[in-house]
């Protein structure tokens, strides 16, 4: 089994691979974000272990990049202690797993062979509504083929709306499944989906996110407004 392992502490890189290499694996390591990439590209990994904090092109960046270019080896993130936005943002770029610094070696050996034995993840299927495309393996929105840049909050709501395209979505289920545990309150759902109109319908003269009164939102399409 062949892990790629970037972290750019060269005493962390050095245990890493030394203490992998004594599991079994085979490993590669480099401290620099777009070395990384490179060899993602050309090689053929089982997972690779990628910190979030790189110099130049960071982890996020780097996981972003792999996805974009269809690389499904599975990644497990290392982040900071306090890097709750790291987790979040890595899980939202398509990073697999995460472990927090400092963490127990026991326990990332654990999550990495689990990653490994579960294997390359199926390439997630695009979902189109009319001229609507959203694609969740590489985060990205078109509508008529124009790129729609969305925050990952947004792209959230609107891939949970799209999976549901056509049933009524209440605002409890899209809060359940996008912000996980949430105890404010639930009309934050009506900022985004607000936020969602202007950008994927309103430029478009499209109407896509309908509001059911007292029930939730339903997303389909309906043709243009005009």
């Amino acid at each position: 089994m062949r892990i790629l392992v970037v972290e750019d502490d060269p005493r962390l890189m050095e245990l890493l691979c030394r203490g992998l290499g004594g599991e079994g694996f085979a490993v590669d390591g480099t401290g620099d974000g777009a070395h990384a990439l490179e060899l993602a590209q050309e090689n053929e990994y089982d997972a690779i272990v990628l910190d979030v904090m790189l110099p130049g092109m960071n982890g996020l960046r780097v996981c972003a990049r792999l996805r974009e270019n269809r690389i499904w080896t599975p990644v497990l993130m290392l982040t900071a202690r306090d890097g709750e936005y790291d987790e979040a943002e890595g899980l939202d770029t398509g990073a697999d797993d995460y472990v927090t610094k400092p963490f127990s070696y026991i326990a990332l050996v654990a999550r990495l062979r689990a990653l490994v034995r579960r294997g390359r993840r199926e390439r997630p299927p695009v979902i189109e509504i009319g001229d609507l495309r959203v694609d969740p393996a590489t985060r990205r929105c078109e509508r008529s083929g124009t790129p729609v840049p969305l925050t990952a909050r947004e792209f959230g709501v609107l891939w949970y709306l799209a999976a549901q395209r056509g049933e009524v979505v209440a605002k409890t289920e899209i809060l359940d499944h996008v912000w996980g545990d949430f105890e404010g309150d639930v009309n934050v759902v009506e900022v985004y989906v607000s936020a969602l109109r202007r950008k994927i319908d309103t430029p478009f003269g499209r109407r896509t996110i309908h509001t059911v009164r007292g029930a939730g939102y339903r997303l389909e399409d309906t043709g243009s407004t005009s």
